[in-house]
């Protein structure tokens, strides 16, 4: 019995001392400050919706290409006799790159040159021997047959020999050279390379929802590492079908201007403006809690928190439009939401 009471007495003096622990930490500075927290309202910073003036940009890569651009070869094979090729200068249209021996050519040429001298002379006998029957009119249109033989293949020789000649399709800047002279060319032989450099174009990608922007003549403003200034560039095409692995459109510019910083090749950052709305509803993109099903906002009512779901427009890097579910002067909150619960009280330290 006397173990059994001071086993009792033990419990109750160890539940009294650990009531008497509660009641203390309930009384610390730090609970009552804490109690005072849960009663006080949240700070928070608020935006009065307004209308302004709203354009959606997006910014996308560009690669600057010398508007025209092409590999100089042969259409022929032979031997080069002569190489013409200044690299990295100007060339004019026309100018002779490289040519070709064309000795065998020129002989034949020569070669048809005099039996077309005789069939001419044959066919002249010919026809004055037709005046007096001394020839029948088959014979004489054999010989002029073989006359109009002898001067096609003539013009035949005479296209070979003119592409010997190894010419600049147009002007423009003569690349680095690939073969040296005395080489054996053939079709497949790239002698050089010529770029129209006067005038650049540019190509670029948009997501597959701007397709429809893209219209000729539109303005694109871009610019390129290396120079503080902005270019502009002015749509010229754009590819017939979007491309299916990324869902884009690819464009193709023509450079306005010719600036020394604008090289063929270059990177160049592109700027689009695809929408304006100088009327737009709009609130920091910030203020706008994203859901599984919709979006929301927390308007401030009366000094409390309420949830309402708005439908979103275009959008910068500041500001989005609201669509739906706002009006002008309506206060949105812009800081603390994920600690604002619905109808939680707030107070607004700061309106922008």
């Amino acid at each position: 019995m006397l173990l059994k009471d001071y086993r009792l007495a033990s419990l109750a003096l160890l539940l009294l001392v650990l009531l008497s622990c509660e009641n203390k930490n309930k009384n610390t500075p730090q609970a009552n400050a804490a109690a005072q927290r849960g009663n006080r309202p949240m700070q928070a910073e608020g935006f009065i919706v307004k209308t302004k003036s709203l354009s959606e940009n997006i910014e996308v890569p560009g690669t600057l290409l010398p508007f025209e651009e092409t590999e100089i070869r042969p259409e022929i094979s032979g031997r080069i006799v002569y190489l013409n090729v200044p690299e990295g200068r100007f060339v004019t249209k026309g100018t002779i790159l490289a040519k070709l021996f064309d000795g065998d050519l020129q002989a034949q040429l020569k070669k048809l040159q005099v039996q077309l001298e005789i069939a001419q002379q044959t066919a002249s006998r010919y026809k004055e021997l037709l005046k007096i029957g001394g020839v029948s009119q088959q014979e004489y249109d054999l010989t002029e047959l073989q006359v109009n033989n002898l001067n096609a293949d003539i013009e035949l020789v005479r296209v070979d020999i003119y592409k010997t000649n190894i010419r600049a399709p147009y002007s423009g800047r003569i690349g680095l050279k690939s073969i040296s002279n005395g080489a054996y060319v053939t079709p497949v032989t790239i002698i050089t390379t010529i770029s129209q450099v006067s005038k650049l174009k540019m190509e670029f990608t948009v997501p597959e929802k701007y397709s429809d922007n893209m219209r000729r003549g539109r303005i694109v403003n871009f610019t390129v590492s290396g120079s503080n200034n902005k270019f502009t560039s002015s749509v010229m095409a754009t590819e017939s079908s979007i491309e299916a692995n990324t869902r884009t459109l690819k464009v193709r510019s023509v450079v306005d201007g010719n600036h020394p910083s604008l090289v063929p090749g270059a990177f160049a950052k592109v700027t689009l403006e695809m929408d304006k709305n100088d009327e737009a509803l709009v609130i920091p993109t910030q203020a706008v809690i994203p859901q599984a099903r919709n979006k929301r906002v927390i308007l401030y009512r009366n000094g409390e928190a309420k949830f309402e779901i708005v439908s979103t427009g275009i959008r910068d890097s500041s500001f989005v439009q609201i669509t739906e579910g706002l009006k002008a002067g309506d206060t949105v909150v812009t800081t603390g939401l994920l600690a604002i619960r619905p109808d939680s009280k707030i107070q607004l330290s700061k309106i922008h």
